[in-house]
């Protein structure tokens, strides 16, 4: 019986910030039935920016100051696309995106964070300081410069407002501790005095801070340009900087001012309910909103209010109730980081520093960081009460079922189902199942390759989930040496309503087309369905014009076994599942899984003996086929396999797919499984299922190099894993 409600409202958030963080948060532990969630954010993680000094004094590990958003959209059941926006047309109710087409929605909420601007009065240069992403990965690059002696501690930031002084402390910390030369810091600030916005107690404080440390303050001056020796100033002097950081102002996206929306010095104008004055199914909070009805300066803490008002207030729209008014506390606590493990806190016009205040920033920090990580373990479905049959109670202790390619049937079922079809009678099927694709002759002498595969859905995001399966079902033709002709896609639908089963199938179809055209294929139809579940596949021939398909047999003693993508999704995918991958390498595993192979195989092809493409079965399965196939046995050394990030602490961690097992007692028949190398998580990732997973070929000893620097040139994070050797049909390990 299906209990879940049917969706039928696409909500769509527009950025990753603390607003739509605290909303996904709420949203998991009270969801509107119906509501289909989309978050789009460029970076699988989100940086908490009130944590950003504290990270670059040294403090937090980038761990500590990200929230991870692809953990959250799973535990809220959100739908997550990494893709920035790049605009909207509030008309047609639609975002636009850098690398797919449109988005659809019927109600939308941007949150998208603000610029800092360059603070230059000539060009740019200087890091900005928002988004936080790009500038920690800068500060970060500097910070390793200066601690081999390749850059001097020589720092300066534009802008002298509390943010500014905040970050010129944390810097001169930092650099204090991984340098030994002496530290220069500059602040540079076009106003008379620093922190002219601030309460005069909290600006004393910072200021005898900045004496104490040494960090140079100039006043009534405008940073023209950035030199290799520093900043130029207006006077024509220049402050040595070998990192210069900006905290000058804010800048809404370029995009608005073309977007329609009613705007206010370029940010979205919204009223107490935060919805935009111009477009009531638009919504807007945190720094990017303007507040018509209750001004209020940037600062994280009204962005942080704003999430819960966001809950209340699109639940309320999205069930045709009425909002209520967001009111914004008119001052707050502010608590400013003082470079070491000290801080400076104000309200009402007294402030204080001390060390036990930034215990007590610390603490709110965390806390607040805690609630969006420290989230509930997903679970498989409950147990059957009373009597079962026999069998079932093992089968409920199993870990939940994977999607991808870990959800595939055990090698053993799969053999045991083939092996009792008929062999081919047609004169012109060359090559039945078993084998990568079935080969069928066409012409004289032409040959066509068809091949077909479909999964449970891994993500549902349609876009990438047919991209994905699009580059997994070519997989099979580019492995033949063959060129992709055409695709028939099959689509099962959960329940749906009809404009958002249309809006699913065309995301899906386009993400197939985004594979096959470049590959040379048309998409050419196919067929759709609903069902319990959203499943996807895809039916795709490849035509070889001359001479034979390549097969799986072929290989001998002597050469050289090249892989040409990282292993690791199918332990990445669990561990996504499970919320416990780190959401930076499931994004990494995403961007693997679409690259497609067609470079790596035009490559491969006039080299290869054999070859396959590594999917559900496991590198160790789909080896072992050739092997047999060839009668010939393998060396493998571990130590050379590509492994995508992430997966080795998953797999260590006891995270594997669900096809784990079977994949593991299927290579029995040419492993050793008692073989010590087993036993470690490199070994074990031998029997990971992999989604979209890359080509093995056996090449000769004397071109594998060769073709290795082609495939890297290319892009492929390729390497020579192994080496055939006489049977009989056995894989070993050893160094090669």
């Amino acid at each position: 019986m299906q209990t879940a409600a049917p969706h039928t409202i696409d909500l769509v958030l527009a950025g990753g910030g603390h607003a739509h963080a605290v909303f996904l948060r709420m949203w998991a532990m009270k969801p509107l039935p119906g509501v289909r969630v989309t978050l789009v954010n460029p970076a699988p993680t989100a940086p908490y920016t009130g944590m950003l000094p504290g990270y670059v004094a040294g403090h937090y590990t980038a761990d500590e100051v990200e929230i991870d958003l692809v953990r959250l959209a799973r535990f809220a059941g959100a739908r997550l696309i990494l893709d920035e926006v790049t605009g909207i047309d509030p008309e047609s109710s639609r975002l636009r995106l850098a690398g797919r087409p449109p988005l659809d929605f019927d109600v939308c909420s941007i949150n998208i964070g603000i610029t800092s601007r360059s603070g230059l009065a000539e060009g740019d240069g200087a890091q900005r300081v928002k988004p936080m992403q790009p500038f920690a990965e800068a500060w970060d690059d500097y910070i390793h410069a200066v601690a081999e002696g390749r850059a001097a501690p020589e720092a300066a930031v534009i802008g002298a407002g509390a943010g500014g002084c905040e970050l010129a402390l944390a810097m001169h910390h930092r650099l204090s501790e991984v340098s030994r030369q002496p530290v220069r810091v500059s602040v540079i600030d076009r106003n008379e005095t620093v922190m002219s916005r601030e309460h005069p107690a909290l600006a004393r404080q910072l200021r005898t801070q900045l004496d104490r440390c040494g960090v140079a303050v100039l006043t009534s001056h405008t940073a023209e340009r950035v030199t290799a020796e520093g900043l130029v100033l207006d006077s024509g002097d220049t402050v040595r900087a070998g990192f210069a950081a900006s905290t000058a102002g804010a800048r809404p996206a370029d995009w608005l001012e073309a977007s329609g929306l009613q705007l206010e010095d370029g940010f979205i104008a919204v009223d107490e309910t935060l919805r935009s004055l111009s477009h009531p199914h638009i919504l807007a909070a945190g720094d990017i909103a303007h507040l018509s009805h209750a001004p209020r300066p940037k600062a994280g803490v009204y962005a942080v209010r704003a999430g819960r008002a966001l809950h209340a207030n699109l639940t309320a729209i999205l069930s045709g109730g009425d909002p209520c008014a967001f009111r914004p506390q008119r001052d707050y606590l502010k608590l400013v980081s003082l470079g070491e493990r000290r801080a400076a806190g104000e309200k009402w016009g007294v402030a204080l520093s001390a060390g036990w205040i930034w215990r007590w920033k610390d603490r709110i920090d965390r806390r607040f960081m805690a609630r969006l990580s420290d989230l509930p373990a997903m679970t498989g479905p409950d147990a059957v009460r009373g009597p079962v049959a026999l069998g079932v109670r093992d089968m409920e202790r199993r870990d939940m079922l994977c999607a991808g390619c870990g959800s595939k049937m055990a090698r053993s079922a799969l053999d045991d189902a083939l092996g009792a079809l008929a062999p081919p009678r047609r004169a012109d099927t060359v090559k039945g199942a078993g084998d990568d694709a079935a080969v069928l002759r066409w012409g004289e002498s032409g040959e066509q390759v068809v091949t077909t595969d479909h999964f449970r859905a891994f993500t549902q995001d349609g876009y990438v989930l047919g991209r994905i399966l699009a580059v997994h079902a070519l997989g099979d033709i580019w492995a033949m040496g063959a060129a992709p002709q055409a695709g028939l896609a099959s689509l099962t639908l959960p329940p749906q309503s009809a404009t958002l089963q249309s809006r699913t199938a065309r995301e899906v179809l386009a993400g197939m087309q985004s594979a096959l055209e470049p590959a040379g294929a048309d998409l050419v139809g196919g067929h759709t369905a609903q069902g319990a579940e959203f499943t996807v596949g895809l039916t795709a021939t490849g035509l070889v014009p001359q001479g034979r398909a390549i097969g799986q047999e072929g290989l001998q003693p002597g050469d050289a076994l090249i892989l040409t993508k990282p292993l690791g999704t199918g332990t990445l995918l669990a561990g996504e599942m499970r919320q416990t991958a780190r959401g930076r390498d499931v994004a990494a595993a995403f961007a693997i899984m679409q690259q497609e192979s067609g470079a790596a195989a035009a490559t491969l092809a006039p080299h290869a003996r054999a070859m396959t493409d590594v999917t559900g079965f496991g590198l160790a399965g789909h080896l072992g086929a050739m092997l047999i196939a060839s009668r010939t046995g393998a060396v493998i050394d571990l130590d050379r396999l590509p492994v995508l990030e992430g997966a080795l602490d998953l797999i260590a961690g006891g995270v594997v797919s669900s096809i784990h097992g079977d994949n593991l007692a299927a290579a029995g028949g040419v492993l050793e499984l008692s073989a010590k190398p087993l036993a470690s998580p490199r070994g074990q990732l031998l029997f990971d299922p992999q989604t979209a997973g890359g080509l093995l070929a056996g090449v000769p000893g004397d071109r594998a190099e060769q073709c290795r620097a082609a495939l890297e040139a290319a892009g492929y994070a390729a390497a020579i894993i192994g080496r055939v050797v006489p049977g009989p049909p056995a894989i070993t390990f050893g160094p090669l």
